[in-house]
Order: structure tokens, then C-alpha cells, then sequence
């Protein structure tokens, strides 16, 4: 087994024709990582493709948390950091399983926060123009100008501030009350985003090219980006109100 002091966490609801080639593509890396997937009941068999490859070749470098259902992409996320907090990883990673964000870019995403210190980097789409590939249009441009209004709401100077593809530091995970994030879906993802900044974390955005899956059924749906949108404005109400602890240094 290779020792990793850093965890890729990867949430799942019917990834089986992607789950296998992800986590190869993961263990392939020269930098070692190891992998958390979290399967939310699949009917498809994709824990059962998980559990072959533990038991076969990557135990103690691959790891399942199976639940019993659809519990919304926060909650998995959420319960991974505690898995990861508990088993002493210091560096730990969201990452989608469709290969719409690039494993090769892990290491891009370590290195900014092992080698330059930041709390927080993110594989982020539009950092550097946009950087999208095979998504129609009209999904770009509702990201594109979803992040621009959550900038301008909030004041977090994010450019891509729904990306999914990113690197905690284990600071910042500790100093976060996790039982108290609040959304499910991609609101999630800005409230963490939000919540590190007040946090005081430092964040890097690596530009990445974002690219729609090939094989396999997307999860998004407009009600995910309505929640972001009316989710913003409470984080927004909370950044006047709430105290908020700060990462220590």
C-alpha cells in the first residue's frame, strides 16, 4: 500500500461506466493519493465495482462509504471531510467521477496549497477566459454569469465560485463547524467557498479546462442552480451577522 497524506473524495449515483477508469486514472498519478468513494445507493453497481477493486488490488488506498440513497451532493461531501478528518489526511479533494475535471490537475491543486500555503485551491473554469468544453451554450453562460452574480452579492473574489474540483488544507475543515452548513446541492459548493474566505483562508484559483462527460447521465438540474441563486443571499445575510472563527496559523 502507498502512504498519502492527501484523500480525493468522489461522490457517486450511477457511475458505472466511469468509476473504474477514474480511480485508475487517480492511482496512475506519480504523486501518490488515495481515494474516498461515496455511493448514494447506485442501482447500477457502481459500490460493486468499488468494493471488487479494494478487494482485489488497492486495499488500503481505496475506501466506500455506501448510504442508502440520493442524500444530495453537500451531505456526501460533508460526510467524506469527517471521514477524512478522522483518518488523518492533511490535504483532501472533491472531484466528480465523469472525468469532466482531469486527475492529472491533482497535482496542480496540491501544490498550491503544500508548496505555496494557500487553505483552499480550486480547479477553477474561469479564472483565464472560459474554459469549457462540449457543454451547450446556455449551461455556460448560466455558470458563467451564476458566479458573477455571487461575486458581486457576496464580495468574494472568486471567478468560478460553483467549481466542484478543489483542495482543502485540514485546518480549514477543523475550523468550520460542519454540522452547520446549511445546502445540499451546488449551493454547497459556493457556501463553502464563502465560508473559508470569512474564515480568513487564503484561496488560489488553478485554471483548469472543464470538460462535459462522455459516458454516464449528468446529475444538474435547474433546481440546483436555484438554490445557489436564493441560497447567496443568505450567505450574504449571515456575513453580516454571523462570527465567524478564524483558521489558525
Amino acid at each position: 500500500m502507498k502512504q498519502s497524506d492527501s484523500i480525493v473524495i468522489i461522490p457517486t449515483y450511477n457511475e458505472k461506466e466511469n468509476i473504474e477508469k477514474i480511480i485508475r486514472a487517480v492511482f496512475s498519478l506519480e504523486k501518490a493519493f488515495h481515494i474516498l468513494v461515496i455511493d448514494d445507493g447506485s442501482p447500477d453497481g457502481t459500490a460493486a465495482i468499488v468494493r471488487r477493486l479494494m478487494e482485489e488490488e488497492f486495499g488500503g488506498e481505496l475506501h466506500l462509504i455506501e448510504r442508502s440513497g440520493k442524500l444530495g451532493l453537500g451531505t456526501a461531501y460533508i460526510a467524506g471531510f469527517k471521514w477524512a478528518l478522522q483518518h488523518d489526511y492533511e490535504y483532501i479533494f472533491e472531484m466528480d467521477a465523469d472525468f469532466s475535471h482531469d486527475p492529472n490537475d491533482l497535482p496542480r491543486l496540491y501544490a498550491a496549497c503544500h508548496d505555496e500555503g494557500y487553505d483552499l485551491s480550486i480547479g477553477s473554469r474561469y479564472v483565464s477566459g472560459v474554459n469549457v468544453v462540449n457543454w451547450p451554450m446556455g449551461r455556460v453562460l448560466m455558470s458563467y454569469f451564476a458566479s458573477k452574480y455571487v461575486r458581486l452579492v457576496t464580495g468574494l473574489n472568486v471567478h468560478d465560485t460553483t467549481a466542484g474540483f478543489k483542495c482543502y488544507r485540514r485546518r480549514v475543515l477543523e475550523t468550520i463547524n460542519l454540522d452547520t452548513v446549511r445546502f445540499k446541492g451546488y449551493a454547497f459548493q459556493i457556501e463553502m467557498k464563502y465560508t473559508t474566505w470569512k474564515c480568513g483562508g487564503r484561496i488560489k484559483e488553478v485554471p483548469v479546462i472543464f470538460v462535459n462527460r462522455v459516458e454516464g447521465t449528468s446529475k444538474m438540474s435547474g433546481g440546483i442552480f436555484g438554490e445557489a441563486m436564493f441560497g447567496v443571499i443568505r450567505l450574504r445575510i449571515d456575513g453580516w451577522t454571523k462570527k465567524y472563527p478564524q483558521i489558525p496559523r
